[in-house]
């Protein structure tokens, strides 16, 4: 059984979030939950990367003296399978806004969607979605695009070392990512519409891998809770 002293001197857990969860709300159960099962009064807990609440898959959770890796992990290749619909766009790039814009598909070939992929392939500049929240001024971009303002977005440098088409079904195309830190999946759906002279937006997404942590062996932390309440 997992001690005080253990969360205190440090843990990684590994995480499957809930659709719908912030990486926050993640966070807060399990210090919660350690808190209350180990009657503890105060313990640093944090995750190793955001995931947006319409995705799910794998956080890195690091308590205790682990919070001082978290950079590290942070900084470790990713992997990401999901599914984009061609044909249409959102302001945010996934299912969080409404559609705003709708373009033809039908010059949209099987074959050009395999070969559009090897543009996205190696380094590329990338622009993260107006609706993030990296900080701009003091504000995160989110708060600009809710309050409808213009914003200069400056583009990021990121690397896409595999990417894979793994199903074509009508407009929604599954596929499988492996990327570096910063990389927004969200706008290489919204990039990957347009190489196609069409439009695109992110229906699901979920986070595989980071480094060397696989999701197959993470927990809801709904599972997490049980853990600790049932020893």
């Amino acid at each position: 059984m997992t001690t005080a002293e253990d969360f205190k001197n440090g843990q990684v857990l590994l995480i499957d979030k809930p659709l719908e969860w912030t990486s926050f709300q993640v966070v807060n159960k399990l210090r919660w939950v350690i808190r209350k099962t180990c009657n503890i009064k105060k313990i640093k807990v944090g995750h190793a990367g955001t995931l947006d609440p319409l995705a799910t898959g794998l956080l890195v959770i690091c308590t205790g003296k682990m919070t001082k890796q978290i950079n590290t992990f942070q900084g470790q290749e990713k992997e990401y399978t999901g599914t984009f619909v061609l044909g249409s766009t959102t302001p945010s790039y996934d299912l969080e806004t409404d559609i705003d814009n709708t373009f033809p598909t039908n010059h949209i070939t099987e074959a050009l969607i395999h070969d559009t992929t090897k543009q996205f392939v190696g380094e590329i500049e990338q622009y993260p979605p107006i609706f993030s929240a990296i900080k701009k001024e003091g504000k995160r971009l989110y708060e600009f695009a809710r309050e409808g303002k213009d914003v200069k977005i400056n583009p990021r440098t990121i690397t896409i070392s595999e990417y894979e088409i793994t199903n074509i079904d009508g407009n929604n195309i599954n596929f499988r990512v492996v990327c570096s830190k910063g990389t927004y999946i969200r706008s290489l759906a919204h990039d990957f519409g347009k190489a196609l002279n069409s439009g695109a937006h992110l229906s699901a997404l979920r986070r595989t891998r980071i480094g060397d942590f696989l999701v197959d062996n993470a927990i809801t932390p709904m599972a997490f809770e049980e853990s600790l309440t049932t020893k």
